[in-house]
């Protein structure tokens, strides 16, 4: 399966285009290398590649291939494990959840676990508990997150892709 564009237009929303190099962490412009150096839709540069986007801007073309090629990696997961039959907006709403914290994340996730067994044995009561238990960045519970994983769960729920 492929994120539908409503989802895709959702999390190129969510994650705001930035056409310079900046902290993923603070949101402040960058001119060297950090842990969670990000450029266009929230693509997280690894320090091997560093020179690429270094002191430069990217256009709006670049970032929405860098975005494409982004996503692949998240729609194959969620395929892979998430197996049973998803909707095509429980689909969007778990790559979109994926894309924020990570493959290794999403698969060892209660919410993975519960997707695909709701009687799965998990320290959350239902699923809504479990999604929105991903709430922190650095240990710091972020009114941001919160309100991500509210649109996320209304994806997932009633398949409205609304933003905050």
């Amino acid at each position: 399966m492929n994120i539908s564009k409503e989802g895709s237009d959702l999390l190129k929303a969510i994650e705001q285009l930035r056409y310079k190099t900046y902290d993923d962490q603070t949101g402040d412009d960058i001119d060297s290398w950090v842990h969670g150096a990000t450029i266009g839709y929230g693509h997280l540069i690894d320090k091997s590649e560093w020179s690429v986007y270094a002191g430069r801007t990217i256009s709006e073309d670049e970032a929405n291939d860098i975005f494409i090629s982004d996503l692949v990696p998240f729609e194959i997961a969620v395929s892979v494990l998430c197996p049973q039959y998803l909707r095509p907006h429980q689909f969007d709403a778990l790559v979109i959840l994926a894309f924020n914290i990570g493959i290794r994340g999403f698969t060892d996730s209660s919410v993975r676990k519960m997707v695909n067994d709701r009687n799965a044995s998990v320290a959350y009561s239902s699923l809504t508990a479990a999604w929105s238990a991903w709430n922190k960045s650095q240990g710091q519970i972020m009114q941001g997150l919160i309100n991500r994983r509210n649109a996320e769960m209304n994806i997932w729920d009633f398949g409205k892709y609304e933003r905050w």
